[in-house]
């Protein structure tokens, strides 16, 4: 599959807020794979993001363009888009660049497989090659994910990943100690990348299953924790389902919601009741922990 790369260059007087804002757009099309590039001498960044050349592309790139018209009207944010088309072994390649070792919360850090990195006595390294599943742990939304893992996941537990994309928070329940694992993805090159990625960390194959699904049709078990990256209205037709698949006492762990829903999200798990444990926040983006 070939990509349509857009990057979109930006001056801005508000480029805090714009360097928030911006890749949001992409976020909120389902698209992962960010990139931000800044210049400092001259006085501009620009953020990049990969579009898949499929039945969506029209679509999705309309709505990228209407919403950059709208920030320009709302913030006076001036931009220029340029685009062209990429395949998939060139994106793989020069995105690398990108990708480094981060920590991401108490101890687990993320390692892309291509670059060394010595950990300390106490922390917890994840190997990762993304392909074009994107997924890199380095989002805020997987970030909070993942912090939250280690408060609410006990070894032994079950564990369910609903979106699982690169199988990052299967990794990381995985080395948190989680007995049992199932992802779910409905993009079957997810899917793939996701198995490989278990593999690749040397994750026993008796321990996990990763297939391709819509949320939670199709399980039948219970997990103990159960946690979905996905976003504010998958969500909520989530909430009410997940009760099917959550064992009694489980934990429920959604992420991938902007702060302005997050009173709609509290709702509707009143609604249907769940009993909300916490809430955190990072940057503009939320994740809520449920019994």
């Amino acid at each position: 599959m070939n990509w349509l790369e857009v990057k979109i260059c930006v001056e801005s007087s508000l480029p805090e807020l714009a360097m928030e804002l911006i890749p949001n757009l992409f976020y909120d099309l389902g698209l992962k794979g960010v990139v931000i590039e800044e210049e400092e001498k001259l006085n501009y960044f620009a953020v990049i993001g990969y579009i898949p050349e499929d039945n969506m592309l029209e679509h999705r790139y309309g709505v990228l363009q209407s919403e950059l018209q709208r920030l320009k009207q709302v913030h006076g944010m001036r931009f220029k888009v340029l685009s062209k088309e990429i395949a998939e072994e060139d994106w793989a390649e020069s995105w690398k660049a990108f990708f480094k070792p981060e920590r991401i919360g108490r101890r687990i850090v993320i390692k892309p497989t291509w670059k060394q990195y010595k950990a300390l006595s106490d922390q917890i390294v994840i190997e990762i090659d993304p392909g074009m599943a994107f997924g890199t742990g380095t989002h805020p939304t997987t970030q909070l994910c993942i912090q939250m893992m280690e408060t609410y996941l006990k070894p032994g537990q079950t564990f369910l990943d609903i979106g699982t994309g690169s199988g990052i928070l299967m990794l990381a329940a995985a080395k948190l100690g989680a007995a049992r694992m199932l992802g779910i993805d409905s993009d079957p090159m997810a899917v793939g990348i996701a198995k490989k990625n278990l593999l690749l960390n040397r994750v026993g194959s008796d321990r996990w299953h990763v297939r391709t699904g819509h949320l939670t049709e199709g399980v039948t078990g219970r997990y103990q924790l159960v946690v979905a990256n996905i976003s504010t209205d998958t969500i909520l037709l989530l909430i009410d389902d997940v009760k099917t698949v959550l064992a009694e006492g489980g934990t429920f762990i959604v992420s991938g919601i902007t702060e302005e829903n997050i009173a709609i999200i509290l709702d509707r798990i009143h609604s249907s009741g769940l009993r909300c444990l916490e809430t955190r926040k990072m940057e503009e983006w939320a994740a809520i922990a449920v019994k």
